[in-house]
């Protein structure tokens, strides 16, 4: 599929990101956000046949001798970009660093200490809202003319968490569906242009950050064989796991069905 050819990949974090021009694949080139050592996601990636999948990163750093690495060793070295999606400053330098962005994943991120929204202290509201909305959507948006520009066969891939319909992790929840209806809006002003808007919902996906969890965690490599497979084929919404299907099929209940304890 042309599209996973020249796939390239913007994971946007407050920790960084890195960039790995591929001259081989129409000048496109690849923007990551770190991933652990080892992640199945990057393996998953490769095999695809995304155009040079990123390698094993830590902390921003290029691991040379782990799986995963540039598979044509003849490939431009990766070059380690500073990304903080709540700075338009660094958000522009890294357009500047990186035009030949063709897809964009948002997966940018900040957590919560408590599950009640009315017990975050002020900055960790705002620290959500920054890096869980504000940050994606300023980066769709300073990439969306270069997507545009291609004239089709481009796309942002937005992970929004099956909590953006679950409203019981308090301010990450609300970021999520925050970010879920800005999905949409870009979806339909991005449309005309060529540019697909893929949704991704999904719960507990077997990462570090998921560790202290005991409920069923999706494999990282079928999460992303999945958002490919929906890309490839010009799905707009990626339903990830179960927990997003039940979660969706929930919004057409009352709300008592989603949240018993309102029931009287």
């Amino acid at each position: 599929d042309r599209k996973l050819e020249r796939l390239v990949l913007s994971f946007g974090d407050r920790v960084g990101a890195q960039h790995s021009p591929d001259p081989a694949h129409d000048g496109s080139g690849v923007l990551a956000h770190p991933f652990e050592r080892g992640d199945d996601r990057v393996r998953e990636l490769g095999r695809r046949g995304a155009a040079d999948a990123p390698g094993d990163v830590v902390r921003g750093r290029q691991v040379r001798d782990g799986p995963g690495v540039g598979r044509d060793p003849a490939h431009p070295p990766r070059i380690p970009l500073q990304l903080d999606v709540t700075d338009p400053a660094s958000i522009a330098a890294v357009v500047a660093a990186a035009p030949d962005v063709t897809i964009l994943i948002n997966n940018a991120g900040a957590s919560v200490s408590s599950s009640g929204i009315l017990s975050h202290s002020d900055q960790e509201i705002r620290s959500n809202i920054e890096t869980n909305f504000v940050g994606p959507l300023m980066l769709a948006r300073a990439y969306a003319p270069i997507l545009a520009a291609h004239g089709g066969e481009t796309a942002i891939i937005d992970i929004h968490s099956a909590l953006s319909w679950y409203a019981v992790a308090g301010i990450y929840s609300a970021t999520k569906a925050a970010l879920w209806s800005a999905t949409n809006s870009l979806r339909i002003e991005l449309a005309p242009a060529g540019v697909q808007v893929v949704g991704v919902h999904v719960g507990y996906v077997d990462t570090a950050m998921a560790a202290g969890s005991t409920d069923p965690k999706l494999d990282p490599a079928v999460l992303v064989a999945r958002v490919l497979d929906a890309t490839e084929s010009g799905a707009y919404e990626v339903l990830a796991d179960e927990t997003s299907v039940q979660l969706k099929a929930a919004l057409a209940a009352p709300l008592e069905a989603l949240y018993p304890q309102l029931a009287k």
